[in-house]
């Protein structure tokens, strides 16, 4: 089984939106970058995927006239096996994504990065739909507070377990970064 990192929209774009907090970032970053360098240790190619939409000015964070899609501070650096830019939810529409992985006989998906519940829960559906095994590792998984729509709170925390439940068992297996390293073996994906 050939597996590959999927390190989702992993970008400074976030810190100049107004929901953004550090509260969770050190631990999410911890988890990321353990994630990154254990699948280098193995050989396993990490794809660095970033989100670029909406107009291009450089009041929009996500726009590439802001200079804020880039990696997000703090992010461990490393050479990425391949660097697509996208802008739908699902990295597997509209970045040839889906060619990459095909031609370089990737059956097995370790997805991670920012939002839990918005890009990354769309690509492990996607990827899942298309016939990829996915692992979801929740930790290197970052998500901030929204309001519901009757205004009430709903937390990060809560945003995170409702994403693993949906997707445990029916979209992805659920793992640790030590589980999905360990489920990632010796094998390279390259």
């Amino acid at each position: 089984m050939k597996t590959c990192l999927l390190v989702i929209d992993v970008q400074e774009s976030f810190r100049h939106r107004p929901y953004f907090t550090g509260q969770d970032l050190p631990a999410y970053l911890a988890a990321q970058n353990a994630l990154i360098a254990g699948c280098q240790a193995r050989g396993v190619p990490v794809l660095r995927i970033l989100h670029s939409d909406g107009p291009e000015t450089p009041d929009n964070p996500f726009s590439q006239a802001s200079g804020h899609v880039r990696p997000l501070d703090g992010l461990a650096e490393f050479d990425a096996a391949a660097t697509l830019t996208k802008s739908r939810h699902s990295a597997l529409v509209g970045t040839g994504l889906d060619v990459w992985l095909t031609r370089h006989g990737i059956t097995h998906l370790i997805v991670s990065g920012i939002r839990t519940e918005q890009c990354v829960e769309t690509t492990t559906r996607h990827a899942s739909d298309l016939g990829w095994t996915v692992d979801f590792v929740p930790d290197a998984t970052l998500t901030w507070d929204m309001a519901q729509p009757d205004g009430t709170l709903l937390t990060a925390a809560h945003i995170k377990a409702r994403t693993a439940t949906v997707l445990q068992g029916r979209f992805a297996t659920l793992c640790s970064v030590e589980e999905a390293l360990a489920r990632c073996g010796g094998t390279t994906g390259a």
